[in-house]
């Protein structure tokens, strides 16, 4: 019994720092890839640099809500102490 409840929060841990590190990865990835293409947009047509950088900082400032919120997630299920499933 202790050893499965010990099972159970060690893997409830070992996913939680995993789902954190692909979050982490896939934000990482997604904002450069926004930046990348806005500056290539910019290096095609200067006079819409405005417009195409105000829309990347806005997409990459929801990327990031998006992944704060995932990572909070597996932070609390990284901190929840008493774990039934």
């Amino acid at each position: 019994m202790l050893t499965s409840l010990l099972l159970t929060a060690g893997f409830a841990l070992m996913g939680a720092g995993i789902g954190a590190g692909i979050v982490a990865i896939g934000a990482g990835l997604g904002i450069g890839r926004i930046g990348g293409q806005a500056m290539e947009g910019i290096a095609r047509q200067p006079e819409a640099a405005g417009k195409i950088q105000t829309a990347m900082l806005i997409i990459a400032a929801l990327i990031e809500v998006v992944s704060l919120f995932a990572v909070v997630v597996c932070l609390l299920i990284a901190l929840n102490d008493n774990l039934t499933f």
